[in-house]
């Protein structure tokens, strides 16, 4: 009996052992929330509501899964959107997250954020409140610099990405659906996800909850360090559904510095049109497995033309760095900075070779600050009544394109008044019942200014392999 006895409390011991065991393994949160809580800030933009006009469905795009793929999370909430037509202004709202960088009130948030946003305001967790203006926005990236007159303000501490593993524990914390201050939790799922048209952020993968309102908000690694900015979700429905991608802080930190110190980012580009290298591919020209970023084609007179590399390329290092997959090419590229040299290794002919290259620069769009003095070459940069800037096509993108004649859009304007992206190839443009061929930025903006300010026109704009008419409504003054 007493045996028995002694193997019952045994028993009894070991189990409670494996549950303080387990207890001690899950983590806590309180500390890290109290301590860098208060550096987490609220962000609410308003904007006046000037587009009345929707960029119609494309042929190819109505799938779900690119429809709602990488859905930008940010509550929008219209209390009186204007029909079609003419119609008085109204406003819409916008919230997101962002964190403190500096006690001297720069805070860090998501471009997307601020898109349109005509006005700014940062609220703390003490319900102090600040207008807040737009010191740089890079949409490639979507990192953004905000600034607010204020001193003393609690800073976050900045930890390093490269040093997360997966399965180890990271923490949100932002303003989902307008919730201050609230805190999720969750593993790293994965490094370095590449995403669809994404191609300059190695992505932090996560499921930690994120909801709308997280975005600009900080990823904290167990040591309150922030290592990420919540950036998107998959999702199907707008919600959470397990996936969360973030932004490296270091990442953001190289952004964020050339923001503040020119306004804007200087990105590499070597002009080449590269696809992933398959098993079947790698076989083909006698590599000993799948790696490198295929080159399909050189850009006439770039850099990597210059360099000497060829179509059918493979790129297997850039910068001393190897290339595994063809995203990591443009990540690599575009962090080299413009005008220093790169050494390119390339597989050609079943051997390597290595090439050296002066990196160009890559044409960014990018969000000024609202003070910011326009170029000393307004012909480059001023917009037209659309609020859109174009350019004309050169021969080869013609040609590559199979079109005679277009324009393309290289940069939107917050007041735009078409409903158009950068990277549009404007074609023609219709006005009652007359089809006009754009050959020229000088056409273009002279038939803009030969019409009413309340002028019904539509625009034949090509995205890619799909071409859709595009409405347009009113005009500015500006001309």
């Amino acid at each position: 009996m007493r045996v028995l006895r002694g193997l019952v409390a045994l028993w009894l011991a070991a189990s409670w052992m494996t549950v303080l065991a387990q207890t001690q393994v899950l983590p806590d949160f309180t500390r890290l929330v109290e301590e860098q809580g208060s550096a987490v800030v609220n962000i609410s933009t308003t904007q006046a509501v000037r587009r009345t006009s929707a960029l119609p469905q494309i042929p190819g795009m109505e799938d779900d899964e690119i429809q709602e793929f990488f859905r930008r999370f940010i509550p929008r909430q219209q209390p009186g959107v204007p029909g079609p037509g003419p119609g008085p202004r109204s406003e819409s709202r916008s919230l997101g997250s962002g964190f403190i960088l500096s006690a001297d009130g720069y805070i860090m948030t998501n471009a997307h954020v601020l898109e349109g946003a005509d006005e700014i305001n940062v609220r703390f967790t003490d319900k102090r409140e600040f207008k807040a203006k737009v010191i740089g926005a890079d949409k490639r990236t979507d990192v953004a610099l905000i600034k607010i007159e204020a001193s003393g303000l609690p800073a976050v501490r900045f930890g390093d990405p490269s040093k997360l593993k997966v399965g180890e524990w990271v923490v949100a914390i932002g303003a989902p659906f307008g919730f201050e201050n609230t805190v999720t939790a969750g593993i790293v799922s994965a490094k370095g996800r590449s995403l669809p048209q994404e191609n300059f952020v190695p992505f932090i993968q996560t499921d930690v909850a994120i909801n709308p309102g997280n975005s600009g908000g900080p990823l904290f690694n167990m040591r309150g360090e922030v290592v990420g900015i919540n950036s998107q979700i998959y999702s199907r429905t707008g919600g959470f559904m397990g996936l969360s991608f973030a932004i490296p802080i270091d990442v953001a930190l190289d952004i964020q510095k050339q923001l503040r110190d020119k306004g804007r980012v200087a990105r590499g580009r070597i002009g080449v049109v590269i696809q992933e290298v398959t098993r079947d591919l790698a076989t083909s020209f006698g590599l000993e497995r799948p790696r490198g970023a295929l080159v399909n084609s050189v850009e006439k007179g770039s850099p990597a033309d210059r360099a000497g590399i060829e179509a059918s390329d493979i790129i297997i290092g850039f910068d001393g760095k190897p290339v595994e997959n063809s995203s990591d090419l443009p990540r690599l590229v575009g962090s080299t900075r413009p005008g220093s040299q790169a050494a390119v290794e390339v597989w050609r002919k079943g051997a390597a070779r290595k090439l050296s290259i002066t990196v160009g620069e890559l044409q960014e769009e990018r969000i000024a600050a609202r003070d910011t003095p326009r170029s000393q070459k307004p012909s480059e940069t001023l917009a037209n009544r659309l609020g859109i800037v174009v350019a004309e096509l050169s021969a080869e993108k013609k040609k590559e394109m199979r079109i005679a004649n277009g324009l393309e859009v290289t940069d939107v304007r917050p007041d735009a008044r078409a409903d158009v992206r950068r990277g549009d190839v404007l074609l023609t443009l219709v006005h009652k019942g007359q089809h006009v061929e754009l050959k020229s930025v000088e056409q273009f903006n002279k038939l803009l200014a030969g019409l009413d300010k309340s002028a019904v026109f539509t625009l034949q704009v090509r995205r890619g392999d799909a071409v859709a008419f595009v409405t347009v409504s009113g005009l500015t003054d500006k001309g």
